[in-house]
């Protein structure tokens, strides 16, 4: 019987590190973000309806979707970062759905659903369980703006905008803590796994 995982964390948290490691082991890791890009593409519905709802400012000269154009508008907007979740979500899932039904039939043991908005999306009914990679708020905040090279208010407006890490911690099957090194997080990682009966 298939183990369908449902991978979260919060931005800048390590959750693309984890997912990486889970590839090198040959998994099939299903990436919402990945799945979102696509969703949005010139052509696809999604697409349409975006710019419908944002008008064309939103556009860049390919006529692709400026992602920060459009994430500097949601990001300060609830009413319009909500709408675009009702357009964008559905689209998505359909898309991770029909790869999750592939791995499926193809007799995967594991399948790894890569969903950074899982618990505020309430999709956990679509996951046998939840994998969550935390860390601690100034390590989070420290990494997003040296990551992204946002001001400390530009870094706050994004962890803000997410339910807090510690919130999920009480929702999650497993917790990595990814504060320290890489290898202590593959450590756990393993740990995790074999809890849950995969031998790799």
């Amino acid at each position: 019987m298939a183990l369908v995982a449902g991978l979260t964390g919060g931005i800048a948290s390590g959750k693309s590190t984890v997912a990486n490691m889970l590839k090198e082991m040959g998994l099939t890791v299903i990436d919402a973000d990945a799945e979102a890009r696509a969703a949005v593409k010139r052509g696809e519905r999604a697409h349409q309806e975006i710019v419908d709802y944002f008008g064309a400012d939103i556009l860049a000269a390919d006529l692709e979707i400026n992602r920060s154009k459009l994430g500097e508008i949601i990001f300060n907007d609830e009413e319009k970062r909500l709408v675009l979740n009702r357009i964008v979500h559905p689209a998505v899932r359909e898309r991770m759905a029909l790869k999750r039904e592939t791995a499926l039939e193809n007799g995967e043991q594991l399948i790894v659903m890569d969903i950074p908005l899982l618990l505020e999306s309430k999709l956990t009914s679509i996951v046998d369980k939840v994998l969550l990679v935390y860390t601690d708020p100034d390590v989070q905040l420290a990494r997003l703006m040296n990551r992204n090279s946002f001001s400390e208010q530009e870094a706050l407006a994004r962890i803000n905008a997410q339910m807090p890490l510690k919130e999920k911690v009480k929702l999650a099957d497993a917790v990595i803590n990814n504060n320290g090194t890489i290898e202590e997080t593959r450590k756990q990682l393993m740990q995790i796994l074999k809890s849950w009966g995969f031998k790799k």
